[in-house]
């Protein structure tokens, strides 16, 4: 007899089961099972990943839901259907099913009551099932009103389409032989089949266990009745063997039951079809078709890049090439559809990147200002982004300033509707140190032994599980087998660790569809009132829907609000039309100062830069495709080829052209490309799918097209032994190849914020202070490279202060109120709408609301000097602000009676600047005053001073620090060294002292002073890319 499991909760019933759809399958397969089904509560998480691995196992996926909804008779009780789609149209239904019970009314609110009258539309083809859970309403019918039964069944009836099946569901279970009585029963009144449903909810009787941890997590409790009473627990609701309910359903007389379910599977076939995006249709009345359409505007974008002269022939041809190509691939609504947003964008002054990704190789995607790169100038190729030769989705991310990403987001979701954009569904899994944490938590586990846990597993850069630590790590190990409880609790850990933990939304996509995205996936709620999909991106598009990324960059609010004070400042700079080649934003790069440069920050790459020596915007675009994992090896040999240390040499003649920008050395995809078809004969169609080829890695196939490319090459005229040499040299780097699109679009952000930088750096800095405003450690960075290049800042001034940093009439920075810690937000903002001027505390405490009277907040306020130019003595203020307070709430606002109370002003001394900066610093992360190495290096200046970061390889020089730290060891020799740690605002950098500088300068050297420091660097002897500083002499500088 074949048998199918019609009820099975999986992990995607979050917290509830701790079964993965891999386990349910492989487990029912070894069980004896034909069909297995997939009904989690209310969502569909896991049926796609369910459908595709049942499918390759070969046993039979049955679609299905277990539907919890408001009781038929008392709407107070849980309702529960098993709903199994007969076919695609049923399995539409249960998508539509599980977005109705999970998706908010138009009224805003989320349904409170849904009740089966409510989703009658939707119950068409599908079998439905009755189920007994515990505390459902069906169950309570059975044991306590069963006379209500008859009139249950009978809505329930009413309410069902004809298409749809209806069956009374029944376990097996000696315990509950009134119930099957029952069950029987009512099947012959209404003539309504039997079949079996077992509540699968783990696979074991002992993983109840795990079930209780997960329930525990969930409840964010220990387990209830303690892991080890807990553990000796025997569940029911475990996957049966066919056997096992052979046995059990003949015995109570319902075997029929069993074959029943046969019956459900044989009338269940449904088939999920993986396709392209279906685009939608853009919607426009000036032209007849999207092409021409779509035509008229690349062409009108292109000849306004020329301000209105010829196009050259070179640039009108390549746009006839892709306009074709989109044309015949079907993608001319594709474009439209990121055109007009990024219209959108521009028409209401939200600035978009110059591109991401291969997007930027298209001239017709710079004509539509969706990028800001001319493909052409750079030698970009459009068949990396879309390929003629292999049909599929091109893919344009888009950047939008994190700050507006929401206002874009919510323009799609009204250009297109509410029922065809989603946001997408993302899942955080149970990591290594999560499951730890959390069964610690459900194991009792107090604090400090979880964190031993966590402190066992090994650093690592890529994810380990606690299996990886268990191999990996000695003090895992002997942790592990430390007792039994630890060796219960890892395993335990170890088989709940995988399992989703909770959904989030992805940071970037959303998705578009011409259809009802309901029909094709289960949506439930999202933020900003714009549902989520119940699939992650891993699915969405192979299932037909269009998605776009919309990626928040912070880098480019930064841009945005920096070219926005430029321009409040009354300077005109149109970001388009900054050149590329300015000499100082050029030596910016050289010297490495770019720890504030989106893609240029690590310390690593302003090494490089400072060995390579950048002198056009091209090494910049190098240097970012070559500070990869992969390129990285690549860097020394091109910098010395650069820098004619090394001879530059070809793969062969022929090449010498493409490869002469890059020293004879790949470092683009797109070189591999164009070697393919200089060499080759290859189309540039066909020379994408060798690049893709070589990058999978597969060496049956690597040597399929390594055969092809030497045949190819030889009738080009190369010998077999030269083709075969070029493939090798292709082989060597192509798996080191960058995009270049990418590194050009990226690299030219990077440059405009350096420009901004370098010319208008007070406007760059605010607009970096603002972005960063809230973490402290970042800021105050910010506020020493400001006092470096002599630009003021002010304190926050409670008259004159906005929320963020803001440049004054003066030229001077002023701080920021959200700058100040332990500010409340609301609070800040209703200073912004205090009438002002403020005259003095009492008056801003009388005008502020009672509730934010505050000791801390307003103690912070006059620590961070905002009232320093009502009140000249800090000191006195912070004595009696407290005795001020108290008497404003005392008086309940007659001021005649505070009048009577109000305490004066103290006489107390004036604050000295230390005490000040130490305010000012706990309460702000920094203080204005002048820092004493700022001053030592104002005084160094005729020494010919420079800061650590201007330092280079091979170099020497004089600088100022200030020693953090020292260790001196003994040599092999039995002589003193030290390493120490010095400070020049900006970094803190590692010196060698070697012993006879040490043994001339020990007497003089201490933590905490400041000292001028001759200097020279070496290369490091482990790491090429980096150098060391070596301490050659120091003198103290006083500084009184």
């Amino acid at each position: 007899m074949e048998i199918a499991g019609l009820q099975n909760i999986s992990s995607f019933t979050l917290l509830k089961s701790p079964i993965s759809v891999e386990q349910l399958i492989g487990s029912a397969k070894k069980r004896g099972y034909k069909a297995i089904a997939l009904t989690d509560i209310n969502f569909t998480y896991g049926l796609i990943d369910f459908y595709k691995i049942a499918k390759s196992e070969g046993i039979k996926p049955l679609l299905g839901m277990q539907l919890r909804i408001n009781g038929l008779i008392n709407e107070n009780q849980n309702f529960d259907l098993i709903v199994i789609a007969k076919n695609n149209v049923g399995y539409q239904n249960i998508m539509r099913l599980s977005s109705a019970v999970n998706l908010i009314t138009e009224n805003g609110k989320k349904e409170i009551d849904v009740t089966l009258n409510k989703l009658q539309k939707y119950l068409g083809n599908l079998h439905i099932i009755t189920t007994a859970n515990q505390h459902s309403e069906l169950r309570d019918l059975f044991y306590h009103n069963f006379d209500l039964m008859p009139d249950y069944i009978r809505k329930l009836v009413k309410i069902l389409p004809q298409s749809s099946n209806l069956y009374l569901g029944v376990f097996a279970d000696k315990s509950e032989s009134n119930y099957i009585n029952s069950v029987k029963s009512l099947s012959e009144q209404f003539n309504l089949k039997l079949v079996a449903v077992e509540d699968v909810q783990y696979i074991d009787p002992h993983d109840i266990f795990l079930q209780e941890v997960l329930k525990s997590i969930d409840d964010n409790q220990s387990i209830r009745d303690g892991y080890e009473l807990t553990l000796k627990h025997v569940g029911n609701h475990y996957l049966k063997t066919k056997d096992k309910l052979c046995e059990s359903y003949n015995s109570l007389g319902i075997l029929e039951a069993l074959r029943n379910t046969k019956q459900v599977s044989d009338d269940s076939n449904v088939e999920i079809k993986f396709t392209m995006p279906q685009l939608p249709k853009f919607i426009q009345h000036k032209f007849d078709t999207s092409y021409e359409f779509l035509h008229h505007l690349a062409m009108t974008g292109l000849q306004a890049k020329f301000n209105k002269h010829d196009i050259p022939s070179k640039y009108l041809n390549r746009l006839k090439y892709e306009l074709k190509i989109i044309d015949e691939m079907g993608f001319n609504d594709y474009f439209l559809i990121v055109w007009d947003v990024i219209n959108y964008c521009h028409s209401i002054g939200i600035l978009t990147g110059p591109g991401r990704g291969s997007a930027a190789g298209s001239l017709v995607a710079y004509g539509l200002n969706i990028t800001r790169v001319d493909p052409l100038r750079y030698d970009l190729l459009f068949e990396r982004f879309l390929n003629p030769a292999r049909h599929q989705m091109p893919d344009i991310d888009l950047d939008i300033p994190d700050n507006r990403r929401n206002e874009v987001v919510l323009y799609m979701f009204h250009k297109y509707g509410m029922d065809h954009v989603a946001q997408i569904l993302s899942f955080s899994t149970f990591a290594a140190k999560q499951v730890l944490h959390d069964v610690g938590n459900a194991f009792s586990f107090n604090k400090i032994t979880i964190d031993s846990w966590l402190k066992a597993i090994p650093k690592s850069k890529s994810k380990i599980t606690l299996s990886d630590a268990y191999k990996l790590s000695k003090d895992f190990r002997m942790l592990v087998n430390a007792t039994e409880s630890n060796k219960l609790f890892f395993e335990v850990a170890k088989k709940i660790e995988g399992l989703p933990r909770h959904y989030s939304i992805h940071a970037a996509g959303l998705v578009i569809s011409d259809m009802s995205i309901a029909k094709t996936v289960g949506l439930q709620n999202g933020s900003l009132g714009i549902p989520v999909t119940q699939q992650t991106k891993k699915y969405v598009e192979a299932l037909g829907l269009l998605k776009i990324d919309f990626l928040g960059l912070c880098n480019l609010t930064i841009l945005d609000n920096a070219l926005n004070e430029v321009k409040m400042s009354g300077i005109k700079l149109d970001m388009d039309k900054i050149p590329l080649d300015d000499p100082a934003t050029i030596k910016l790069f050289q010297k490495g100062k770019t720890d504030d440069i989106f893609q240029f920050e690590s310390q690593g790459i302003r090494n490089a830069l400072k060995k390579m020596q950048p002198n056009s915007f091209d090494d910049i675009v190098a240097m970012n495709a070559l500070y990869r994992p992969g390129p990285i090896k690549n860097i020394d040999s091109y910098i010395r080829r650069k820098n004619k240390e090394e001879k530059v040499v070809y793969p062969d003649p022929v090449l010498i052209n493409l490869l002469k920008p890059t020293y004879g050395i790949i470092i683009y995809q797109e070189q591999v490309m164009k070697t393919a078809q200089i060499y080759a004969g290859f189309s540039l169609g066909e020379a994408d799918l060798l690049r893709r080829a070589i990058s999978s890695k597969d060496s049956i196939e690597m040597k399929k097209i390594g055969v092809d490319f030497v045949n190819r090459a030889v009738k080009q005229g190369h010998s077999a032994s030269a083709a075969s040499s070029i493939f090798e040299y292709i082989l060597k780097f192509s798996n080191y190849g960058f995009n270049k699109s990418h590194s050009v679009a990226y690299s030219k952000m990077s440059y405009l914020l350096a420009y901004l930088k370098v010319h208008y750096p007070k406007q760059f800095y605010v607009a970096l202070l603002n972005s960063n405003i809230y973490d402290k450690q970042k800021v105050t960075k910010y506020i020493m490279d400001l006092k470096m290049d002599n630009i003021k800042i002010t304190l926050p001034d409670i008259n004159y202060s906005k929320r963020n940093f803001y440049i004054s009439d003066k030229g001077e920075i002023v701080t920021g109120l959200d700058s100040i810690i332990g500010l409340r937000m609301d609070f800040v903002e209703q200073i912004m709408n205090l009438q002002r001027p403020i005259k003095s505390l009492t008056d801003f405490l009388w005008k502020i609301d009672t509730k934010y009277l505050s000791p801390d907040m307003i103690g912070n306020l006059i620590k961070s000097g905002a009232f320093d130019k009502l009140h000249k003595n800090r000191s006195a203020l912070l004595a009696s602000y407290k005795d001020l307070l108290i008497c404003i709430k005392m008086s309940g606002g007659n001021n005649v009676l505070f009048q009577a109370l109000e305490p004066k002003e103290l006489d107390i001394k004036m604050p000295s600047n230390a005490q000040k900066e130490e305010w000012e610093t706990s309460v702000l992360g920094f203080s204005p005053q002048i820092d004493p190495i700022l001053a030592a290096q104002i005084y160094a200046k005729k020494y010919g001073f420079k800061p650590f970061s201007d330092f280079t390889f091979y170099d020497e020089g004089v600088s100022v620090g200030k020693m953090m730290d020292i260790k001196v060891i003994t040599t092999k020799n039995n002589k003193k060294m030290a390493f120490a740690k010095f400070n020049d605002l900006h970094e803190t950098v590692d010196f060698v002292i070697f012993p006879a500088v040490y043994e001339s300068i020990k007497s003089i050297l201490s933590v905490g002073k400041v000292y001028l420091l001759k200097i020279e660097t070496q290369t490091d002897k482990f790491n090429a890319n980096k150098f060391k500083f070596i301490l050659l002499s120091v003198k103290q500088i006083d500084l009184k």
